[in-house]
């Protein structure tokens, strides 16, 4: 297994004990705006995932680092789930795949079972898959922080905003009041 690091997330690991783990499954500019958003998320990088077998190409995606001492992997992926058609097959998957990317057998059995909890709140499977992490591909940084940086435009409004929305009335108490625009 290769895994990819850069220099930044060298800083981040040395600085603390963050934990890392990858979410895709729509656009990566909302999935990493969601995830910045809460509270015990240090860092979200968006660029593209790729796993193993049939999952080896390069899907959109964000690696999330966080303390698990103030939000935990239960929170983390049941806001995942809510905030991106985890239900859903469509024709975009090959490019929004719909996954958890895991760095231990420890995450592996955690979201596994986290999922199986979590899909009696769903009326449709849940068809989000737990799947060992690769390799990533950072996107540019024009692109990096990208409702941070353009939150008034479009696509930001149309895409961006109704998950933020879902986000405070489902997960109002995961989220950091300092880091809300």
């Amino acid at each position: 297994m290769v895994i990819l690091v850069t220099s930044s997330d060298l800083a981040v690991l040395c600085s603390t004990s963050l934990i890392k783990i990858g979410f895709g499954g729509g656009c990566h500019w909302c999935t990493e705006a969601i995830f910045q958003t809460l509270k015990g998320v240090e860092k979200v990088v968006q660029g593209w995932i790729a796993s193993a077998g049939e999952h080896d190409s390069f899907s959109e995606a964000v690696l999330v680092y966080f303390d698990e001492t103030k939000i935990d992997l239960a929170s983390l992926t049941a806001i995942h789930l809510y905030t991106h058609s985890c239900t859903s097959e469509h024709a975009m998957r090959k490019k929004y795949r719909s996954a958890v990317y895991t760095f231990s057998e420890v995450q592996v059995a955690a979201v596994q079972t986290i999922i199986k909890q979590l899909q009696s709140e769903f009326d449709q499977p849940i068809i989000t898959r737990v799947l060992p992490f690769v390799a990533f591909k950072e996107n540019e940084e024009q692109y990096q922080n990208y409702y941070l940086k353009n939150a008034d435009n479009q696509f930001c409004q149309t895409y961006i905003q109704p998950k933020f929305q879902l986000l405070m009335q489902r997960f109002s108490k995961q989220i950091d009041e300092s880091k809300k625009k």
